[in-house]
């Protein structure tokens, strides 16, 4: 079994009408604006896959820099009014890799999933690498139009010139994919949504999938009850997002899938344990299996003796 962990690279809030959307196109996205309720700290997931043919990281994390006054645009509505993040430097994927006895200099790939500064905002810690991006999401997120869609391109490090693939959506679902090491275990697949040109990462291990999700959901259960985020009508569209949502469903339908999205707080728990969407038996000759997910994580999640793995402690 490949070594995986999960590193928190800080805590983000976020209003919870875009953790599950309401409404659609610019009044969806008005709604998750003006909404009043905030979710409580989430956590900001990078991951780290210690592959046979070279380290893989996946997404970067976020940067303590988002502390400094004026990193956040207070032109732009949704900085000013709908996100909250906490990070510290020792949390930034750099020094959190470095207490697992890993280098960011070792590593050979670092996968985007998109390329929103929750997931770029680490980027300066892998000058060697190789920087995979989406060549949709690329394109969409540079200059003023980026900067309006929400991305700040701004604060890429000066030597960013990732490699761009290309990667669609299509009728295979997670079934296609670009591979990336030569044995063929990890796929960058499709995942449009959050982002248009948002993708995915699938490793396969054993008789599992372990699917690095990244925003496509904010929860399992929300990926279950196909629910789309609010802020989807901005990105890659709320019917892409859906679509995406039931493509994974279908996919772990048949494969045994360990689903990890970014912001979930149960998911460093379930790759600790390998948890899988659990599927219940078909009801009637044409539905699609519904999916049941095992409890989230109802205490607190801490290191194991050898600094490597996530655990849960439960409360009570």
């Amino acid at each position: 079994m490949m070594r995986i962990h999960a590193v928190q690279t800080g805590t983000v809030r976020v209003h919870e009408r875009q953790r599950s959307g309401r409404g659609s196109g610019l009044i969806r996205f008005a709604n998750t604006l003006l909404d009043r309720e905030w979710t409580a700290p989430l956590p900001i997931y990078a991951w780290v896959v210690e592959h046979p043919e070279g380290l893989l990281v996946i997404d970067t994390g976020e940067t303590a820099r988002t502390a400094r006054p004026g990193y956040f645009p207070r032109w732009h509505p949704y900085f000013r009014l709908a996100v909250r993040e906490e990070v510290t430097a020792g949390q930034e994927i750099g020094p959190a890799m470095k207490t697992l006895g890993l280098s960011t200099s070792d590593v050979r790939w670092v996968v985007m999933t998109h390329l929103h500064t929750d997931h770029a905002g680490g980027l300066h810690h892998f000058p060697a690498a190789e920087i995979l991006v989406s060549a949709t999401e690329y394109r969409l997120a540079r200059g003023t139009l980026g900067k309006l869609r929400g991305y700040l391109p701004q604060h890429w490090p000066a030597w960013f010139r990732p490699r761009l693939i290309n990667v669609t959506a299509d009728a295979t679902g997670l079934d296609g994919g670009r591979p990336l090491t030569a044995v063929g275990d990890v796929r960058i697949v499709a995942t449009p949504g959050h982002t248009a040109g948002h993708v995915s990462v699938l490793v396969e291990e054993d008789r599992r999938a372990l699917l690095f999700a990244g925003d496509t959901s904010y929860t399992e259960a929300n990926l279950v009850s196909g629910i789309v985020d609010g802020v989807a009508s901005l990105g890659g569209g709320q019917a892409a997002a859906a679509r995406t949502l039931r493509q994974i469903r279908q996919y772990a339908s048949s494969t045994p899938t360990v689903y990890l999205p970014s912001h979930d707080p149960g998911a460093a728990e379930r790759l600790t344990a390998r948890r899988e969407v659990v599927q219940f038996p078909r009801a009637g000759k044409n539905r699609i299996p519904q999916m049941a997910t095992m409890p989230a994580c109802r205490g607190t999640l801490a290191r194991t003796p050898d600094s490597r793995r996530s655990t849960c402690e439960r409360e009570g």
